[in-house]
């Protein structure tokens, strides 16, 4: 499973000369630590015994070392895109790339990587028969289908059954038939590939994640929602607790020795289950997991990071980080950017196409605003409504009411709106992919442009002396930018950000975000290895 990010076309881009004179910034100083992933989805353990992991954002499958959880790539971009990894009876290879539509496999680590199957988007889990060798395939968010997958990719894919309720990390049965959850059903089931025929085993979960066998029979399946391992009587459907984990369950699988390994993709993290005794071990995690956008509290103690499979305040003295919400195991909806109002969090996922406003005070929701056309940012005007950027459209919008049902298009032909802020003169800053900066005033809707001929400009933040700190992560560098006069100088470069965005995902990939804080300390956090850094002015 992974998060449903659109595709977006990319404006032309240009080239920047900037001044020669450049501000002082110290080497980047870590809050929170790296780790490895962009949030981690299938696993598997092949004949070899190695543990294999997928990561879609990450586009790529790593290789585990399950005793010392030190992290390889086995097949890098943009082939290694994964959301799920299955193992076939000769120890052959297939995978799914959830956002390119295509089934991949390759017969061993040194054959040549095949495309079996492409145009399915939302595939997303997969596994073959060990006795036939057939090979199947499910869709779910980007569709809702299962497929028997040609293994000679000559054949078109046969649809088995379609509209189930999202079928996903499943296994093939000793009886042939396919084993696994219906997301958001809250059912496992089996379903017969001959005819698509589906019988309920359980429905003693919430939101069932992912389901899988051991050497014995027995059937073992995660709850995303509640971070359950849990063991089902097939007789009668009972599910009972094997571990409890963290919320944002992903995929599972067994060793030879029955060893069960659980993906979580909220903290980057694999865990090692022993299902007689329910231990459970750490192999590999970490504090953030796809940190992007960023926003400061006005003491700037806390800073708030939409970590996309989870929101999070981080302490900024201690680096400390707390969840505020987990990707299912709450409301959140995969957020990428989030804005600061004076009593809320201004929190945006353009992949869901919400806005979701949180009570800064009690964590709790506000309002949830859908149907919006990928959302990157959002700012409250000082009546109370909220102005909202929408990469897929190009507009501003003005949401306001009690309920934010009042929808109003403020400004239309932006290219490819990134990040927004609302500035200390009360005018609104923002960046768009063709390379601008703007500014645009609230009371009179007007729109003016700063600069121009910026490298693809993202993240945005002001700093004490009112000037704009601009981050181009295809530079990997910070721009400081004259409001008034649009002269700009380098204010950092060779920093780590600027990972390149793989198939089916915005031209922006991961956004790069900003923060300042009243010192003119610069927070921004890497799309390259998760981390959350900090910069101090000389």
């Amino acid at each position: 499973m992974t998060f449903p990010m659109r595709a977006l076309a990319l404006a032309g881009l240009f080239s920047l000369a900037p001044l020669a004179l450049a501000t002082s910034y110290s080497n980047p100083e870590v809050i929170v630590a790296s780790s490895p992933f962009k949030g981690v989805h299938g696993l598997a353990v092949d004949k070899q015994g190695r543990l294999l992991a997928g990561s879609v954002v990450g586009n790529s499958i790593y290789q585990v070392d399950i005793d010392n959880g030190s992290v390889s790539t086995l097949i890098g971009p943009d082939d290694g895109q994964a959301d799920d990894i299955a193992i076939g009876p000769n120890g052959e290879m297939a995978w799914t790339g959830f956002y390119s539509g295509r089934v991949l496999y390759r017969e061993n680590d040194d054959a040549p990587i095949q495309v079996l199957a492409t145009d399915l988007p939302g595939i997303n889990s997969l596994d073959f028969n060990d006795k036939t060798g057939a090979l199947y395939a499910s869709q779910v968010f980007l569709g809702d289908a299962l497929w028997e997958i040609d293994r000679n990719g000559q054949q078109p894919p046969r649809l088995i059954a379609k509209e189930m309720g999202g079928f996903n990390g499943f296994e093939v049965g000793a009886d042939g038939w396919l084993y696994g959850p219906l997301w958001f059903k809250g059912q496992v089931v089996r379903i017969n590939p001959a005819d698509g025929e589906i019988k309920v085993i359980s429905s003693e979960f919430k939101t069932p994640a992912a389901a899988n066998f051991d050497s014995k029979g027995n059937l073992y399946a995660i709850d995303t929602f509640s971070g359950q391992l849990k063991l089902i009587d097939q007789s009668n459907g009972q599910a009972r607790v094997v571990a409890q984990l963290d919320s944002a369950l992903d995929n599972l699988a067994l060793d030879a020795q029955d060893n069960i390994y659980v993906s979580n993709m909220a903290n980057n993290r694999i865990t090692r289950v022993n299902p007689q005794t329910g231990e459970a071990r750490q192999i590999v995690g970490g504090e953030l997991a796809v940190p992007a956008g960023l926003t400061l509290s006005e003491d700037g103690k806390t800073l708030y990071i939409a970590d996309v499979f989870s929101l999070r305040a981080v302490d900024t003295a201690s680096g400390k980080v707390t969840d505020l919400r987990r990707a299912h195991g709450s409301d959140a909806e995969y957020p990428i950017n989030v804005g600061l109002g004076r009593e809320r969090l201004l929190v945006t996922s353009f992949s869901t196409g919400t806005l979701q406003l949180i009570s800064r005070s009690d964590n709790s929701t506000l309002a949830m605003v859908h149907h919006l056309n990928a959302p990157s940012a959002a700012v409250e005007l000082d009546d109370g409504s909220i102005l909202v950027s929408e990469m897929g459209t190009g507009k501003l919008l003005r949401l306001s009411g009690t309920d934010l049902s009042d929808r109003n298009d403020v400004l239309t032909g932006l290219q490819g709106p990134v990040q927004m802020i609302r500035a200390g003169d009360g005018m609104v800053y923002l960046t768009q992919m063709s390379g601008t900066l703007s500014r645009f005033n609230p009371a009179t809707s007007e729109l003016s442009s700063i600069a121009e001929g910026l490298r693809l400009p993202e993240g945005l933040a002001q700093l004490p002396d009112g000037r704009l700190l601009v981050a181009e992560p295809s530079a990997q560098r910070l721009l400081i930018i004259d409001p008034e006069t649009g002269q700009s100088e380098v204010a950092a470069e060779h920093l780590p950000f600027g990972l390149k965005p793989g198939p089916g995902m915005p031209p922006t990939g991961i956004p790069t975000a900003l923060a300042v804080d009243a010192e003119g300390h610069v927070y921004f956090a890497s799309d390259i290895d998760n981390g959350l850094y900090r910069l101090t002015p000389q």
